[in-house]
């Protein structure tokens, strides 16, 4: 198969017919051998029996049901692991995203890109309460994770297969797929694509993602730059803190034994102790935390979502 849209849809039901229609007339004219696998990721409304619905009268739709909203990450994890085309495109289920631009994503894959993200440059969104938020976003994850990109949060993307299989999604990192990508030395480039205002359902969006981002960004980081020598992060705040605490410690010793100057009750002594148990537990907890997230989801190769029901998939298609 050529290739696979990946769709999340949560509560999206006002806009299900008018996406189907869109995405027909975007990829009919392409001529090429796709699907477009539509994610509920556990729709509360009756966005399930409008896709089920949908998918009887066109074959090329795969509807995956999934047990209960696992949120927007697992969902394109499901949406990539059911996916059989040779280039997998995400896009909102919310018609913000233009399904005419999916041509424009394929052609620049073309060039010899890896990814082609999204970038909303003309965004249709309220200015303090989502633009301003997300620029000043965009610039600190270009900044740490040193790939820059105007959108992360465009969900408008396209990657080549044998590169978004390999990625591990969790979290909220669905957002920096092209900054965990870039572990494979991927080639990464940006395509201007339309941004429509919403107008039926409501937005998921909102500012009290940030921390979840923010934590997630710091996740990024530590894979990016850590994920195979994490000791020398770990180890050199431990080793100041250890240090920090040995040089205080040698201090008040010095006092005791050369001064006579008596150390119960000072302060200093309690921080020196507590710096060098510091140094020694920042490594070990550090360490096993992170290491432990990531055997839990694959050494062991654990879903993080769970199907209820499928329509129109059938397995190996692209064997």
């Amino acid at each position: 198969m050529d290739l696979s849209v990946v769709v999340p849809i949560f509560n999206e039901s006002a806009n299900l017919e008018a996406l189907h229609q869109e995405l027909q007339e975007a990829l009919e004219p392409l001529e090429l051998d796709y699907e477009v696998i539509y994610v509920d990721d556990g729709s509360r409304d009756d966005s399930f029996a409008i896709l089920a619905r949908l998918a009887q009268s066109q074959p090329r739709d795969v509807v995956v049901r999934l047990r209960k909203n696992f949120g927007q990450t697992a969902a394109m994890s499901a949406g990539f692991d059911h996916a059989q085309g040779k280039v997998i495109v995400t896009m909102d289920g919310d018609l913000q995203n233009d399904p005419r631009d999916i041509p424009k994503l394929l052609t620049k894959l073309a060039e010899g890109y890896d990814i082609a993200a999204g970038w909303r440059f003309n965004r249709q969104d309220k200015f303090l309460s989502r633009k301003l938020p997300s620029k000043m976003a965009n610039g600190l994850i270009s900044l740490i994770t040193k790939v820059k990109l105007h959108d992360y949060g465009c969900t408008l993307k396209a990657f080549r297969a044998e590169v978004i299989q390999n990625v591990r999604l969790y979290g909220e990192l669905h957002r920096f797929i092209p900054a965990i990508a870039s572990l494979m030395g991927v080639n990464i480039a940006e395509v201007k694509v339309n941004h429509r205002a919403r107008k039926a359902g409501k937005s998921k969006y909102g500012i009290g993602r940030t921390p979840r981002v923010l934590l997630d960004l710091i996740t990024v980081k530590f894979l990016l730059s850590y994920s195979t020598r994490p000791i020398q992060i770990f180890g050199l705040w431990g080793l100041i803190a250890f240090g920090a605490g040995f040089v205080m410690g040698l201090y008040y010793t010095c006092l005791k034994f050369f001064a006579g100057v008596p150390l119960w009750g000072k302060p200093g002594l309690f921080l020196a102790i507590l710096l060098l148990f510091i140094g020694v537990q920042l490594i070990c907890i550090g360490l096993l935390g992170e290491m432990q997230v990531r055997t839990y989801y694959e050494a062991q190769a654990k879903p993080i979502y769970a199907v209820r029901q499928r329509i129109n998939y059938t397995p190996n298609r692209r064997d």
